[in-house]
């Protein structure tokens, strides 16, 4: 079976995507000017420029969907041109793209594995896109969709970069919680909490958290009563913060598509990784307090399973 080790540093590679710049900013308009000039590589993404206004909006007023997108073509259309700024920094002279920008670019069109990440805490949103071949490393990353973070590096750096994804903003506040750093619940249970939550019926929690009295287990092999597992079920699906998602797939031509799943649910103490399991016919969720650096051990498990199939 296939592995994908993220923990053991490797010799650095050498070659093109050693090249300087290792990191760039680029707008909108300079990623799209560059891939073309990249011999027309593809983003990793579809930027889509925002629809015009329809029949409701003239009659009814600007919806909030709408106002949002005309800001954003508002600030698309006020950057600069993106043959000049590229000139300027140096990434561009006489119609040839800087070596290392292309070669990032071209990795992130012809990857081997490729990491899709989608990061939201307190309802602001960051994307980021992770291709990988033959020991090297691309990504891209964007908050806004307008101004976007390019960066290559040798495959060893990869754990480093992925914590960067998971790394809280410095203006968030960890309190304690009603949730243990370890518990084992019934997948069916977990599904229907958040249901609840979803449909505004959190008062069902504790007649949910009664019919699964005792199914569910503490990190101490302690099976959880059902007064005890209301206010976990609570702290998990009310309070949540935020969300981080990464979708690892193997891209290397292969018929058969896998798709690995990593999941974590951002509650008051930090960071808490949802880990399915089957435990026999039962479907299970181990609910676990994880930190950033652990990301890239999450998703070396998901993507040796990936790679492996």
């Amino acid at each position: 079976m296939a592995t994908i080790d993220l923990g053991s540093p490797a010799p650095s590679a050498a070659g093109l995507l050693d090249a300087l710049p290792r990191r760039l900013a680029l707008t909108l308009p300079e990623l799209r000017l560059a891939a073309t000039y990249a011999g027309g590589a593809p983003l990793p993404f579809v930027a889509t420029e925002p629809a015009p206004s329809g029949a409701f909006d003239q009659r009814l007023g600007i919806s909030r969907a709408s106002a949002q997108d005309q800001a954003y073509a508002g600030a698309l259309a006020s950057l600069h041109d993106p043959a000049e700024t590229l000139t300027r920094r140096g990434l561009l002279n006489n119609g040839t793209l800087d070596q290392g920008l292309a070669g990032a670019l071209g990795l992130l069109a012809t990857p081997r594995v490729a990491v899709d990440l989608d990061v939201t805490i307190d309802g602001a949103r960051a994307r980021a896109w992770h291709r990988e071949a033959d020991g090297a490393v691309a990504t891209l990353a964007t908050a806004d969709g307008l101004v976007f973070e390019l960066a290559w590096f040798a495959a060893s750096a990869w754990a480093d970069e992925l914590a960067r994804v998971a790394l809280l903003p410095t203006d968030q506040t960890l309190r304690g919680t009603a949730l243990p750093d370890a518990i084992d619940v019934p997948f069916e249970l977990l599904d229907a909490a958040s249901e609840a939550v979803r449909s505004s019926r959190s008062d069902l929690l504790p007649v949910l958290a009664a019919r699964h009295s005792g199914a569910c287990i503490g990190a101490d092999g302690r099976a959880i009563g059902d007064v005890e597992l209301a206010s976990m079920l609570s702290a998990l699906v009310i309070d949540a913060r935020g969300r981080l998602r990464a979708l690892g797939t193997d891209v290397s031509g292969d018929e058969t598509t896998v798709v690995g799943v990593v999941s974590w649910v951002l509650l008051a103490d930090g960071w808490h990784a949802l880990r399915p399991r089957r435990e026999g016919a039962d479907h299970r969720v181990d609910v676990r307090r994880v930190e950033a650096a652990d990301l890239a051990g999450d998703l070396a498990f998901v993507l040796t399973e990936v790679v492996g199939a």
